[in-house]
């Protein structure tokens, strides 16, 4: 389990989060979302440990996340950022390979050169997973922009890690490969992984996710029952659009489809 506890961040002159709780448990996927700017992505880097909280704290497995070691995060949490980079010409095993570096108990016998049994299925998992098999040969920079995010995110879930936070991590992708990704994500917190993802298409985050946080300038504006937060009245407010709402069918549908005007005191 991962928890924020009143977490606030100042950027400058901005205040990308403000006083922000969040409680993400086993079994569950939470999804973060909220308009452009409103401090998800700011959220995702202060779960992980790549941003110090300025006031609040968070928390993993009850203990503060500041408590463990750098390693002992790496093992804990599989972190894909929004826009991930790759600075050698790796071939996709080998960036994938790179995932299981922080399962490694001997440094000189590293995943990427001497995998172990247990190493080599993680990595064979984790390209299928993210449907990366066919690419595992291929050098990275030749890739797409979609397959280099299939390929990176075939890298955090090797980790196995138990908490697995994800920034956006279908934006690039078609919709075929959406609906796999976030299947294989669904999935992992079936099989008891804690899984927090960011996402802009609310009809994925009506059909995936379990929990849904609603963050608008900042601060939760709502947070709860995937459904019940995605039937609130807050959702236009937040996004100054309306929605056309279909969500009881088997396949829940959220369209946007007009704007409206918000005024400063929202």
């Amino acid at each position: 389990m991962i928890r924020a506890e009143g977490v606030s961040v100042t950027l400058g002159a901005q205040r990308p989060l403000i006083n922000v709780s969040l409680t993400a448990e086993p079994g569950r996927v939470i999804g973060i979302i909220g308009p452009n700017g409103s401090g998800k992505t700011t959220l995702v880097r202060v779960l992980a440990g790549v941003r110090p909280p300025e006031t609040g704290q968070v928390f993993l497995e009850g203990q503060p996340l500041t408590s463990f070691s750098p390693a002992a995060r790496a093992k804990r949490i599989a972190y894909l950022p929004q826009s991930g980079s790759v600075a050698w010409p790796l071939r996709v095993r080998e960036l994938v390979a790179l995932g299981r570096l922080p399962q490694s108990a001997d440094f000189w016998r590293s995943p990427l050169h001497h995998p172990t049994s247990q190493d080599q299925a993680a990595i064979t998992k984790a390209l299928a997973d993210a449907a990366c098999t066919n690419l595992a040969e291929r050098p990275y920079p030749s890739l797409s922009g979609g397959e280099k995010a299939r390929a990176l995110l075939a890298r955090a879930l090797a980790t196995g890690a138990p908490v697995v936070l994800a920034d956006e991590p279908v934006a690039a992708l078609d919709p075929a490969h959406q609906v796999r990704i976030l299947s294989v994500l669904n999935a992992q917190a079936r099989a008891g992984h804690t899984v927090v993802v960011v996402l802009h298409d609310l009809s994925l985050a009506a059909r995936f996710c379990d929990h849904l946080v609603l963050l608008n300038a900042g601060s939760v504006a709502i947070a709860g029952q995937c459904l019940d937060v995605l039937a609130s009245p807050l959702l236009e407010t937040s996004f100054g659009t309306r929605f056309h709402r279909n969500l009881s069918g088997p396949v829940p549908v959220l369209v946007p489809t007009h704007p409206i005007e918000i005024t400063d005191d929202r």
